[in-house]
């Protein structure tokens, strides 16, 4: 095979002669707003210029092409695909439709001019903003797992080789033992990106002593919280950079064979992984002899059913076994006997994305960016009453206002205008994380710190919730989501998360007591001390932290018989319509708990915490003003 340094030098040489570039995102949520459409349109509008378009790039070509057009995966802003995105010229246009292709062709690909309509228009500020270097949403990140994921083509190999790619795993294989690989993670501070943030470097050692000479690396990509979408957009945009991170796993342990599990929702993160671990192995990447070290490492790809307990790993490897996937109580971990019953390490996509990124630089350098306990960055989706929605990533100690105020542009209110004072809360981790509110906007985000306020960083999901939002009806969903999808092997989850979802529902109905929120609060913590898997230990998360930060809600769901956001329809308060009230006092005369306040003359109010719903007041007033 041609050297790492050849190919990229023949790639550099061959994309030089392009006069431009056109990238079209072609991550699912854009190919969902239908961006292969404007894909093939840009193709047509440029033949019909008289352009030479190259739409499948290799560096043995003539080189005598005008254009390069190729796909690449989720540039992260989601909310305004399909996104199109021009160099050198540093050009993104939003909202692209078919229809737009010629004038994009003609005007900006062609003479450089700029299509105003199409450029991001900052809500905040008013301004256009020529391309990612000025839109806050990009600025403001600091993308390292996601660096290429929206500029290279996930397809070709040969362009990952020309952004060094590979070239920390060569040198690992020819340079590193075993042991210096583990201890060069652990000094990093590399820590898990899938949920609870264990040591990478700790977990490689532990397998790497084993004296079972067969040993596997498993990449989990069952990505299943309701909102996240981290997992598949680095499957999908930049699959080498996994492959990379799971052939420094394998040296670190000495495994000669790995599988990347992942969801069957994901077809085009299947598909991609899939071609990249076939071009790996045509360029002699992977195979008998890596790098001519005399060790080999072959992966495979298992596509999983999509049940979300097969996240936790031991339900994984079941999986993969072809079993039920149901999880198994540790000790023994999966790294004293895990896939087939051998030492197995298990990390998920994004952490093997970072792991070549870690082997680049020196501890010292890794731990400049991020928290002294949390290095590094952590990608989130952020999603909910939030002005840009879409994938981010960030320095592990941001704040979440810096997130929510900043990044993603403000909060939106009930009616869809910009209004920070609107924000009530954020659920983070999915259904296992916890619920931040007000008091959180400025603690720093990391393991530790989510820890101590009840929450966990989790596979990094963000749902930003206004305050039209019923905080008990959004446990009731979380629970409701945890509870179909308890594998069902132990009592604790199995039965207990549906205990707490009828608690939840019955206190939306308005049948719930004070009695209810003391059950509620016991049952959450005997599911968590009791249940089998780290799933069912934090499947009451979403219950005890809202009960937790919002238990004034609660009370006035259980007490006043009231849902302060008007969301529960069997609890809706009885109010008086201004417009029509006259004010003639006769509804304040028949309250029988002195609900009603005004003055003669004057529109009339009811107090929902005191209100009973006796109806009596409704019944009294004549002009119809009380509903």
């Amino acid at each position: 095979m041609l050297s790492l340094e050849q190919i990229k030098k023949e790639y550099l040489d061959a994309a030089s002669h392009f006069k431009k570039r056109i990238v079209v995102c072609a991550g699912t949520g854009c190919i969902a707003n239908g961006s292969m459409k404007v894909f093939e349109s840009l193709k047509n509008a440029a033949a019909m210029h008289s352009l030479d378009v190259c739409v499948e790039f290799k560096p043995c070509d003539d080189h005598n092409h005008d254009v390069l057009l190729s796909g690449s995966g989720c540039q992260g802003f989601c909310q305004v695909g399909p996104l199109v995105s021009i160099e050198p010229d540093g050009v993104l246009y939003t909202h692209v439709k078919p229809a737009d292709a010629e004038e994009i062709i003609e005007k900006t690909v062609m003479h450089g001019e700029m299509i105003e309509r199409l450029l991001y228009l900052d809500q905040n500020t008013g301004k256009h903003c020529h391309g990612a270097d000025d839109i806050p949403f990009y600025t403001l990140q600091k993308r390292t797992a996601l660096k290429d994921c929206g500029h290279v083509d996930p397809e070709n190999i040969k362009e990952y080789i020309s952004h060094d790619g590979y070239f920390a795993a060569r040198d690992v294989y020819l340079n590193y033992t075993a042991e210096e690989v583990c201890k060069h993670v652990e000094e990093a501070g590399l820590r898990g990106r899938g949920g609870g943030g264990f040591p990478t470097g700790r977990k490689w050692h532990f397998a790497r002593i084993e004296k079972e000479p067969k040993k596997y690396v498993v990449c989990n990509g069952d990505e299943g919280d309701p909102g996240a979408f981290m997992d598949r957009s680095i499957l999908e945009g930049n699959p080498h950079s996994v492959i990379e991170g799971m052939m420094i796993a394998a040296k670190a342990i000495g495994a000669d064979e790995g599988y990347v599990y992942v969801r069957m929702e994901y077809p085009l993160a299947c598909a991609r992984i899939r071609k990249a671990i076939k071009d790996a192995e045509e360029l002699g990447i992977l195979g008998n002899d890596v790098f001519g070290s005399g060790q080999a490492f072959d992966i495979h790809v298992v596509e999983g059913a999509g049940a979300f307990v097969c996240g936790e790993e031991t339900a994984l490897l079941a999986s993969i076994e072809g079993k039920r996937g149901m999880p198994t109580p540790k000790p023994p971990f999966p790294a004293n006997k895990g896939l087939f019953g051998k030492p197995t390490v298990i990390n998920n996509v994004e952490t093997l994305a970072l792991v070549p990124v870690v082997m680049k630089q020196t501890p010292e350098e890794y731990r400049k960016v991020g928290s002294p306990k949390s290095p590094g960055t952590k990608t989130f989706a952020l999603t909910g009453h939030v002005v840009n929605t879409g994938l981010i990533e960030v320095p592990f100690g941001t704040t979440l206002r810096q997130i929510v105020f900043e990044i993603g542009g403000g909060v939106l209110d009930k009616d869809g205008n910009i209004n920070n004072d609107a924000f009530k809360a954020v659920q983070i981790g999915g259904p296992s994380g916890g619920c931040l509110t007000k008091e959180h906007l400025d603690l720093p985000l990391h393991y530790d710190s989510l820890a101590e306020v009840g929450a966990m960083v989790g596979s990094g999901g963000l749902v930003v919730m206004n305050d039209s939002t019923c905080m008990v009806k959004i446990a009731s969903y979380f629970m409701g989501f945890t509870q179909m999808e308890s594998c069902g092997k132990c009592v604790p989850c199995r039965e207990g998360t549906r205990q707490m979802k009828e608690i939840l529902d019955d206190i939306s109905d308005g049948k719930g007591t004070e009695e209810s929120l003391e059950l509620l609060e016991e049952l959450g913590k005997a599911i968590k001390i009791t249940s089998l898997c780290g799933l069912g230990k934090s499947a009451p998360n979403p219950g005890l932290s809202t009960l937790r930060f919002f238990r004034d809600e609660y009370l006035a769901h259980v007490k006043a018989g009231y849902c302060p956001t008007g969301q529960c329809k069997a609890l809706t308060a009885i109010t008086i319509d201004p417009e029509l009230c006259r004010g003639c006092t006769l509804c304040k005369r028949v309250c029988p708990v002195g609900a009603i306040s005004g003055e003669v003359k004057q529109p009339h109010k009811i107090d929902p915490m005191v209100c009973i719903k006796c109806g009596a007041c409704k019944n009294a007033c004549k002009f119809k003003a009380i509903s």
